[in-house]
């Protein structure tokens, strides 16, 4: 027995079999499995979060061997897409795009569009291209807003608009129509390095599974003991409290929160998530958005298309690009 360091009381493997990590608090497990199926449990960075997988097998070594190659398959993404790497196709986009068309892989150019098209749904409330402003803000490193003078020149642009995903000598490629955009694939590259990282443990027979990057998490089938995974989502107010669990099966849980990367400045928390409109932390009475849907890389851009939004408004948004999605905001 152990002090759960989120809900600060003792916990055993009746209670949870694991804490999770990001924005979800816990996955129930009965007792009744840990005695005939071992849950193998990875946790490790990835694309600037903690990213954690859970594979439930008769066969340990089987389950491991498992994990690795969907690590694998998550770094693989991470390196194709991560703005934090100058050699990825988005650190090479990001250097020289707005001069010369830059080709990259066929996956990264899915993601671009895919992220494009929650732009045009959202009408620019999702915009992968405010990459300059993420690093103006840069609220992990920093503990004051920057300039006034910095930041409005960001801001109003629709740079969405001014990404062009073509092609160049018969390979995709990015052009930029601005020298003042950067690429952030940050709100929808966990999601699809969750889906390639779940089709690995479906090419391995692997049936029970979870698989958790920040606040973007797939439950693949459901629980070994049978029905569906409990998924929690912290509390905004209370990260050591549970807001509401989910049941998942099969399906994709995202969320985006105010409540895990930010700083304080003067009273006020200044959040990672930033609003193209004002080229600053956008302020909503609303901490986050949970979207639940088939593929996490929907989930994931949606969550981050109605972050802010009610209920209503947000499904309105959601459901232009992606029919099978539901929306739970959290004030």
């Amino acid at each position: 027995m152990r002090i759960d360091p989120f809900l600060g009381r003792p916990t055993s493997r009746r209670d949870f079999v694991t804490l999770g990590v990001g924005l979800f608090a816990a996955l129930a497990l009965p007792a009744a499995l840990l005695r005939r199926t071992t849950l193998a449990r990875r946790t490790f960075p990835l694309m600037g979060t903690i990213a954690e997988l859970q594979v439930a097998h008769r066969d340990e070594r089987y389950a491991e061997a498992a994990i690795d190659a969907a690590i694998a398959e998550l770094q693989r993404v991470e390196q194709l897409m991560s703005r934090f790497i100058a050699t990825s196709d988005i650190g090479r986009v990001n250097l020289a795009a707005s001069r010369d068309g830059v080709t990259v892989s066929e996956e990264t150019a899915e993601v671009v569009r895919a992220a494009l098209a929650w732009s045009e749904a959202s009408n620019g409330r999702f915009d992968p291209a405010v990459g300059r402003v993420s690093e103006l803000w840069d609220v992990l490193n920093k503990n004051e807003p920057p300039a006034p003078g910095a930041v409005q020149p960001l801001a109003r642009r629709g740079f969405w608009r001014q990404v062009d995903v073509s092609t160049m000598n018969g390979q995709p490629a990015i052009r930029f129509a601005s020298a003042d955009l950067h690429l952030d694939l940050g709100a929808i590259a966990k999601g699809y390095g969750i889906d390639r990282a779940t089709q690995v443990l479906r090419d391995r027979k692997i049936e029970h599974a979870i698989v958790t990057v920040g606040g973007d998490l797939y439950a693949l089938g459901g629980s070994p003991e049978g029905g569906a995974w409990t998924v929690g989502i912290r509390d905004p107010h209370n990260l050591k409290g549970i807001a509401q669990s989910l049941q998942v099966q099969d399906g994709a849980v995202a969320t985006s929160g105010d409540y895990e990367r930010y700083f304080r400045w003067h009273g006020v928390r200044y959040h990672h998530l930033m609003d193209p409109e004002t080229a600053a932390p956008r302020r909503t009475i609303y901490h986050s958005a949970t979207v639940l849907a088939s593929r996490a890389m929907e989930a994931d851009g949606a969550s981050t298309s109605v972050f802010g939004l009610p209920r209503v408004a947000a499904l309105a948004i959601a459901r232009r690009h992606a029919h099978d999605v539901d929306v739970i905001p959290l004030t």
